[in-house]
């Protein structure tokens, strides 16, 4: 009997006219991977996407996390929403997929100031999603990190590369959704211009 993989049933994917390609669309919280020629996309605020590829297999995917959650955090650990699940998740499950750990590469997208008088979650994901890397040798491949500004990021999972849009225009919006997502998590206990990199 096989490695069992996850589940990705619940991920919601649309057709993309204008790529002409099938896109599975990430919310905070979520992962996926895919050994198909796909896009999977995002909207980010504060929280972090990290992108991992292996070209050889042409295996990648994506997650979309909003904390760090550190190890002996508590209920930190059983949900993708929190940084350390959702990189184990989307780490073991590449590797499930054939992807080599020695040849896997690393984009990380995201963790802007957006929510203002809140403490900056942003930095501290960028800072947990680059330790992470360091410490399981994959190599950073690009970032577009920190600063104020929401991005939405296409990755395209058999190639690696990347698209990234700063958003002026939706800032209130991704901040009104970071501040509901946030309160909401914290009442709910833990179930189970573009630029091309």
């Amino acid at each position: 009997m096989g490695i069992r993989s996850a589940s990705f049933s619940h991920i919601k994917r649309y057709y993309d006219a204008q790529r002409q390609c099938v896109t599975a669309k990430l919310l905070p919280g979520e992962f996926y991977v895919t050994d198909k020629d796909e896009v999977i996309g995002t909207v980010l605020g504060s929280c972090v996407a990290a992108c991992l590829y292996d070209s050889q297999a042409h295996c990648g995917g994506m997650n979309h996390f909003m904390l760090p959650g550190m190890r002996g955090s508590g209920d930190g650990d059983a949900s993708a929403r929190y940084g350390l699940f959702a990189m184990e998740s989307l780490l073991n499950e590449l590797l499930k997929l054939g992807c080599r750990k020695e040849r896997l590469r690393a984009k990380l997208f995201g963790g802007a100031q957006i929510v203002r008088n809140m403490s900056d979650v942003g930095q501290k994901n960028i800072h947990f999603a680059r330790h992470f890397l360091h410490a399981e040798g994959i190599a950073l491949e690009s970032s577009d990190l920190g600063s104020i500004y929401p991005r939405k990021v296409h990755f395209f999972a058999h190639s690696g590369k990347a698209l990234v849009k700063r958003l002026n225009s939706l800032q209130e919006s991704v901040e009104h959704r970071e501040i509901e997502y946030l309160q909401r998590i914290s009442h709910k206990p833990v179930a189970g211009s573009i630029e091309l990199f």
